[in-house]
């Protein structure tokens, strides 16, 4: 499994299975992940500190997943935005990247999301995000 060094994810979803499984796996990654279940959580945080990535889910208490990601853009325009959803219609996928993102990856495609933050990550850091 690759290693992504000093690499801060804010992993966005209400589910608490989801959640728990992981961040178990970016750990074992060596990403240091920030979890929380809502937007409000996750814009408070975003205004706070740095994060390299936002990992997003689409259905979410309040405000959803595509209105994040659009506060998101406006807010940290350099920062990737990748979605990890079950929400796997084409138009689900073509509203997140609609919206911002610069993935969408269905769940449980564990390898297509650490190809897809793998490959974000290096291209923000790449254009001095």
């Amino acid at each position: 499994m690759p290693s992504y060094p000093q690499t801060r994810v804010l992993y966005v979803d209400d589910h608490d299975d989801s959640r728990e499984m992981l961040c178990t796996l970016l750990a074992i990654s060596q990403i240091d992940v920030t979890a929380v279940d809502n937007a409000r959580k996750a814009v408070s945080l975003m205004e706070s500190e740095r994060f390299d990535l936002y990992l997003l889910e689409t259905w979410l208490p309040g405000t959803d997943g595509f209105e994040l990601c659009r506060i998101l853009r406006e807010r940290t325009p350099k920062t990737p935005v990748v979605f990890f959803s079950g929400a796997a219609f084409e138009a689900d996928q073509k509203r997140g990247i609609e919206a911002g993102a610069c993935a969408y990856v269905c769940k449980p495609d564990l390898d297509g999301l650490m190809g897809s933050i793998t490959q974000c990550v290096s291209y923000a850091k790449g254009v001095g995000a």
